[in-house]
């Protein structure tokens, strides 16, 4: 892990609850204080290890999903129209030019971008006009990105991110790892806040304070 940052977000560009992480991450680094690092990898090649089937071929489990990926975006106040296209077709062309983008520097820009389309506009994100659109708001030429994914250092960077994440045991998007701790899930961030800082999870202060002003019976009211 990097010096300058205190856990790492993994994630990959297919996944849609990653969608609401990573719009809501920089106003959390700014309030909270705390730096994280983004990981791009690609969970289709584990889950497919794994022989695990995403849930687009489940309509029940898909429409929860979408109402789901609804209700918290309102809850953020970030806009979402769902549902979205879904799987992506071109899922690891879309993480490997995060990962490009990454390690010169727009990489969050970039994700950022990509699913405010892909979740806004509907445009699919790792393909067009989605990717170059993105780009060019991240002021970078396509063309020159494209080469640099598709080729042999793209496809290096992928392999090496995965591999990275497969011995995490990581085997969804988005989680959150803590020195030795996962937390998977959107809803995880401020569990993984919440551990980097105290080494364990607290609850939130009216949380807490909710649980404590139960109205629990006497010893004598439960028979005792």
């Amino acid at each position: 892990m990097s010096a300058t940052t205190d856990f790492d977000f993994w994630f990959t560009m297919g996944s849609t609850y990653t969608c609401l992480t990573a719009l809501r991450i920089p106003r959390v680094e700014r309030t909270t204080g705390v730096k994280i690092r983004w990981r791009p990898f690609n969970l289709r090649t584990i889950l497919q290890e794994m022989k695990h089937i995403p849930f687009a071929d489940k309509p029940a489990k898909c429409a929860y999903m979408w109402r789901d990926i609804q209700r918290r975006a309102a809850m953020y106040g970030l806009a979402v129209r769902v549902p979205v296209p879904y799987p992506l077709k071109e899922n690891a062309l879309a993480n490997k030019i995060a990962l490009v983008g990454m390690r010169e520097g727009w990489g969050k820009d970039f994700v950022q971008a990509s699913y405010r389309r892909w979740f806004q506009k509907g445009q699919e994100s790792g393909s067009e006009p989605n990717v170059s659109e993105s780009l060019r708001e991240c002021s970078q030429d396509p063309e020159r990105v494209f080469d640099l994914a598709r080729g042999e250092y793209g496809e290096r960077c992928l392999e090496d991110e995965t591999a990275e994440a497969r011995k995490l045991n990581i085997f969804g998007s988005p989680t959150f790892v803590v020195g030795r701790e996962l937390f998977w899930g959107d809803d995880r961030l401020e569990d993984a806040i919440s551990w980097h800082r105290h080494g364990h999870v607290r609850l939130a202060a009216d949380t807490l304070d909710a649980l404590t002003r139960l109205d629990i019976p006497e010893p004598d009211s439960l028979g005792g």
